[in-house]
């Protein structure tokens, strides 16, 4: 439960905020320990708006890049964390990570660690960004830390937002094609095959063809339309079970065309988040664990986890990775050179540098592709369309004449 409160602190200063507590009760002790002395107290209101709370009160990757590059900053000035959020809470326009700023900035004055108070926000900053935070406390170099997690933000919002981009304007063409087409096929077609098969002359073969279509679509549309509502909620209840993700990832890696682009995607982001995790301190194992969960993908989460499992049982990573077809033979080969010159963190660089061009690369070759080969079908497709009932018209037009 969420409470927000009024109060004055030990020196004075009034205060407000929100705490998160299981009671009303245990959220005044929690105040009451930080040395605040309550004004009034109450339980905040859940947001009954979705839209609202969805795209308006949103934090974005890019907030969070920024965040990191002022907090850095910040921290390489020698301002204390505890006057940094402070700083931050009250001079970042995003509203809402406003306020989780001024909730860590209360959490930190209560005694909580950076990396605690930034676990306590879950859906703000992933688990492997807290750890990240975590061993660079231990290390005592969290001005760095914070600036390898914006670089790593930055680099992973480019190459993500890049693929995600190279695909809206294929996938917008087809599905505009597809409602222009059944739009054709269900009201335009309709009226002139009438006139068509009214006129008594021989209709070509294509024409009765595209006819037929036309009024099978009319009388039994509905069964496509079922068909997909179906489709869809097989895929989301799928989606919902490991063994559905890992079924349908593999599908998607499987993919024509886009298959290896989503592979070379997700081995670039395990190497940019091992190499990250593993220059910052974090132990291999953890780091291995952590990349897991947020690698976007089941098959590779799979990978991983098992990596993980086979080096705690006292294997070399290069060795865990070679059991995975998954996982390219120039991957594993860089790992273990890595290893055996004690220069792994490089080699992890430089694999995440490989394959991020490796990602360009192929999202350029894709649209180039994609692009010609929809225009030919696309022509292709209307040509026939407008061939059926273009022709038996002049035919019609021309008889009358």
């Amino acid at each position: 439960m969420l409470f927000s409160y009024k109060a004055v602190d030990d020196k004075g200063i009034n205060r407000e905020g929100s705490i998160d507590a299981p009671g009303k009760d245990l959220a005044i002790s929690g105040l009451q320990r930080r040395g605040y002395v309550i004004l009034s107290i109450k339980e905040e209101q859940v947001e009954r708006n979705i839209f609202k709370r969805s795209f308006f009160e949103k934090i974005s990757t890019r907030d969070i890049v920024i965040l990191s590059r002022q907090i850095s900053t910040l921290f390489e000035a020698q301002v204390s964390a505890l006057k940094s959020f402070s700083m931050l809470a009250a001079n970042t326009e995003n509203k809402l990570l406003a306020k989780k700023l001024a909730q860590i900035a209360d959490d930190l004055q209560a005694g909580v660690s950076i990396s605690g108070s930034l676990a306590k926000h879950p859906t703000v900053f992933s688990d492997f960004y807290v750890n990240m935070v975590r061993a660079g406390e231990e290390t005592g170099k969290l001005n760095e830390t914070f600036l390898y997690l914006a670089d790593y933000l930055d680099r992973q919002y480019a190459i993500t937002s890049k693929t995600r981009n190279a695909l809206i304007y294929p996938a917008f063409v087809i599905v505009t094609f597809f409602i222009v087409m059944g739009l054709m096929f269900v009201v335009v077609i309709p009226k002139l095959s009438a006139m068509i098969e009214d006129s008594g002359q021989a209709i070509p073969l294509y024409t009765r063809v595209v006819i037929a279509v036309s009024h099978f679509l009319v009388n039994y549309g509905f069964i496509f339309i079922i068909f997909f509502i179906l489709v869809g909620a097989w895929a989301w209840r799928l989606r919902s079970t490991p063994q559905g993700k890992t079924y349908l990832d593999r599908i998607k890696l499987s993919a024509p065309a886009v298959g290896n682009l989503y592979k070379k995607l997700y081995l670039s982001r395990i190497a940019d988040n091992l190499d990250t995790m593993l220059t910052s301190g974090v132990q291999i194992v953890r780091a291995i664990d952590i990349t897991a969960e947020v690698v976007d993908s089941q098959v590779y989460k799979n990978v991983l986890k098992d990596s993980a499992e086979s080096v705690r049982s006292g294997l070399s990573l290069s060795d865990a990775f070679e059991k995975h077809e998954e996982l390219p033979n120039i991957l594993v080969q860089m790992v273990k050179v890595g290893e055996e010159t004690g220069a792994l963190g490089k080699i992890l660089k430089t694999l995440a540098t490989f394959y991020r061009r490796e990602v360009d690369d192929a999202v350029d070759t894709l649209v180039g592709l994609i692009e010609p080969v929809m225009i030919v079908g696309l022509g292709i497709a209307v040509g026939i369309l407008l061939t059926s009932i273009l022709v038996p018209i002049y035919n019609i037009a021309g008889s009358i004449q």
